[in-house]
């Protein structure tokens, strides 16, 4: 499978699939004309990556792990929890973030209605 084809089957950009290659991702064979040649597993492994970048994981992480989530399930990688674990705190930082800046935002808009000399209908 050429790179144009793999683009087209996982829906991710060649540019992209380019990086992944980069990064130790996936691998290609090169053909004689230097065209990149991917075996029929690698569309699995790109939609692997591509769940794990939404899951907001770097490339950095899912390449210490994936390898094992390819010849395992995930349930059997260990290596995975580390970065889970880390994920969910940055998530459980940004989400006290944002609810400290809606509360702030939500009292300043209070103290402006509260103290508008004109106020409109609300």
């Amino acid at each position: 499978m050429k790179i144009g084809e793999l683009s087209q089957v996982t829906g991710v950009s060649i540019r992209m699939l380019r990086y992944y290659e980069e990064q130790g991702l996936i691998r290609s064979e090169r053909q004689s004309n230097g065209y990149r040649v991917f075996n029929p597993t690698v569309p699995e492994q790109v939609r692997t990556i591509k769940f794990y970048i939404e899951l907001g994981l770097t490339t950095e992480q899912i390449s210490g792990f994936l390898h094992c989530v390819m010849r395992n399930k995930e349930s059997f990688c260990r290596e995975i929890m580390p970065v889970y674990t880390q994920k969910l705190l940055e998530i459980n930082e940004q989400i006290a973030m944002l609810t400290r800046i809606k509360s702030n935002l939500e009292e300043r808009m209070t103290a402006i209605l509260e103290d508008d000399p004109n106020p409109k209908e609300k």
